[in-house]
């Protein structure tokens, strides 16, 4: 058993090991190109942002036209088994 537990803490050593060495290890992809500049790379960024919220504004609406839907519908139901319930 002993032969195990030893060979289980050897392998979770060098996983650790190797996850440390990739932890600190250069990043292939620089954070900016070198042709784009900052500048260019801030206003890209502001666009995904802007999208990013007009695409939640849209999922947002959605989800409350859901609720409204599923409120009807129970409501529906509610009324033709002549359920009395309080929401």
């Amino acid at each position: 058993m002993k032969c195990f537990g030893f060979k289980a803490n050897y392998v979770k050593e060098k996983t650790m090991i190797n996850f440390i060495k990739w932890l600190f290890s250069p990043s292939k992809k620089p954070i900016i190109e070198d042709h784009i500049d900052l500048y260019t790379k801030v206003i890209e960024l502001e666009n995904r942002i802007e999208l990013l919220e007009r695409e939640n504004v849209e999922t947002t609406n959605e989800l409350y036209r859901m609720e409204n839907s599923l409120d009807a519908r129970i409501d529906i139901l509610a009324e033709r088994c002549r359920i009395d319930y309080d929401v």
